[in-house]
């Protein structure tokens, strides 16, 4: 009992000596925490760190009891663990870094890509690619088409193909029309063109999570959105089903009105007096159902 209470007066007197720095470190460090429960959850990594935390309270309780064995054992394998913990959580450091690396904070350095490519060149692709998905699925024609966003590419453009074209509707069919050279790979647009095919994208990285039912292209579309923040268009060669990947996540049953929809709010970056405008329209009228069908 009175160790609890020393407890407590010592975190009284520390609660008394605190200022405005100090809580905003405080502040500051639970939000890392924060964001970084949401990066690990609902992945291998989450299990990952359950057995780190039983491993820190059992050296605690180890120190506290005295138990000078374990207490050895626990503080050798925590000192070890830390090399450790840096090469199994390798997938999602990464994760960590390239998000931290996309935050809006684009340009302070100079490092941001050249984008030549309008408002105008975005839309007239996002026509062609919805009408070439539309006519991929009435015919249950397999496709899978990569947008370029903040995240570059290039490691998987070099596996491709070269095209760097204008997109319309009857290229995109011929590329992905059975038997020819590049119609097994996958379309990466750049700067709104068809700028390579053929391209071999990465595997998820929780790929154990993944739907038996989904085939190969929704898993490269999964992973391809896991590690970048690009969005994935497959069109089902099974059912002529239309999906979209983005963040590790699967929509699915898009028609050509709501992937038309969905491209315009990604791609087409909207100015702050339209966001306005929308955040009114939206607390004056109900929310309108979800047109994106199932996550999986």
């Amino acid at each position: 009992m009175q160790y609890l209470k020393d407890i407590w007066e010592n975190l009284i007197s520390v609660w008394r000596t605190m200022g405005i720095i100090d809580y905003i470190d405080i502040l500051l460090l639970a939000w890392l925490i924060y964001k970084g429960i949401k990066i690990v959850k609902e992945t291998r990594a989450v299990q990952l760190v359950k057995g780190i935390v039983v491993i820190v309270l059992l050296f605690f309780v180890a120190t506290q009891l005295q138990l000078k064995a374990m207490g050895v054992i626990m503080e050798t394998f925590i000192n070890v663990g830390i090399v450790a913990i840096l090469i199994v959580f390798q997938p999602e450091l990464r994760r960590i870094l390239e998000r931290v690396g996309r935050a809006k904070v684009k340009g302070i350095v100079g490092f941001d890509a050249k984008n030549d490519s309008t408002n105008a060149d975005v839309i007239n692709c996002i026509e062609a690619v919805c009408s070439g998905c539309e006519q991929l699925s009435q015919t249950a024609t397999g496709a899978l088409i990569v947008f370029e966003r903040d995240t570059k590419l290039g490691e998987q453009i070099d596996t491709g193909t070269i095209l760097d074209a204008v997109p319309s509707t009857e290229m995109i069919g011929n590329i992905f029309f059975p038997n020819t050279p590049l119609h097994d790979g996958a379309v990466i647009i750049r700067n709104s063109k068809l700028y390579a095919a053929g391209c071999f994208l990465p595997k998820p990285q929780k790929e154990e999570l993944i739907s038996k039912a989904l085939g190969s292209r929704h898993r490269a579309a999964i992973g391809m959105s896991e590690v970048s923040d690009s969005v994935v268009i497959i069109v089902s060669e099974e059912t002529g089903t239309i999906s979209v990947a983005e963040n590790g996540s699967l929509t699915r049953f898009y028609t050509k009105d709501t992937l038309r929809k969905l491209l315009t709010e990604r791609l087409i970056p909207e100015k702050p007096e339209g966001k306005k405008r929308r955040s009114k329209k939206s607390k004056q009228t109900a929310p309108a159902e979800n047109d994106k069908g199932a996550t999986q």
